[in-house]
């Protein structure tokens, strides 16, 4: 199973043995079953175009992010046919299944502070494009079979509610939106005109960043994922990286494995 897919995917899959084809499988072949998606951002779905080449998987998502997909038809390349679409009940635990059956992988969706992707915007009224009810954007609380571990995966977070901070006390693994760690570091640096909480992303730093947020809460393992450029916790010895492992945060890298 893959939660959504990046535009590089292409990259992941060559970089991951386990991601690779099955010499002994057939001329063409993909060990992924599965694809959840937890929006519909452009860096969320367009690597489904990269796994188009009618190998069979199963698609997961809301109704508002499967029907962002039913509207634009350049994803009917990911043939309904073959790619079996399934939607997501908020609140309510889905056995994540492929092809061939069940993956050994329990997925519960819920809502959090997110927002519309950039591309749906009512530009007319940017406080309409903000909301955590409507399944736009969503979490993910994952458990694997024969496994009492639980892990959170949350790539994209407007802000941090009391009712979040409740639901992930205890976790195991808490995968969270390190997107940026200043909030406006984009426009700091030169390479965008928009704040983190613009495109939906908490700030990282700040008295209403996640790192005081979640200071309190008990969390067995929390790790920085979704990690933008910009940011300088990707910058080893750096005082923004010091400081998020200090307050007990890890922070994300490519080829990291972490075992339920």
């Amino acid at each position: 199973m893959t939660c959504n897919a990046s535009p590089d995917i292409r990259q992941q899959i060559a970089a991951t043995p386990e991601l690779h084809p099955s010499a002994n499988g057939p001329l063409r072949n993909s060990p992924i079953k599965a694809v959840v998606l937890t929006n519909g951002d452009v860096d969320h779905i367009t690597g489904l175009l990269s796994l188009r080449e009618r190998e069979a998987f199963t698609l997961y998502g809301t109704h508002r992010i499967l029907h962002v997909l039913d509207e634009n038809s350049i994803f009917r390349v990911c043939d309904p046919a073959i790619v079996v679409r399934t939607e997501f009940e908020i609140g309510r635990a889905v056995e994540i299944s492929g092809p061939d059956g069940p993956l050994g992988l329990t997925v519960e969706p819920f809502a959090v502070p997110g927002k519309v992707p950039l591309y749906l915007e009512d530009l007319s009224n940017l406080a309409a494009n903000f909301g955590a009810d409507d399944g736009d954007t969503i979490a993910l609380k994952i458990t694997a079979a024969g496994s009492r571990a639980v892990a959170y995966y949350i790539p994209g977070c407007a802000h941090v509610t009391e009712a979040l901070k409740s639901r992930v006390s205890d976790a195991d693994v808490l995968l969270f939106d390190g997107t940026v760690y200043y909030d406006d570091e984009m426009m700091r640096e030169g390479v965008g005109q928009k704040t983190g909480a613009r495109m939906g992303h908490i700030s990282i730093a700040g008295e209403s960043g996640s790192l005081a947020a979640f200071a309190n809460v008990d969390i067995k393992r929390k790790i920085y994922i979704h990690i933008n450029t910009t940011n300088p916790i990707l910058e080893p010895g750096s005082e923004a990286e010091q400081t998020v492992r200090a307050a007990g945060w890890e922070v994300g890298w490519d080829g990291m494995e972490i075992e339920l």
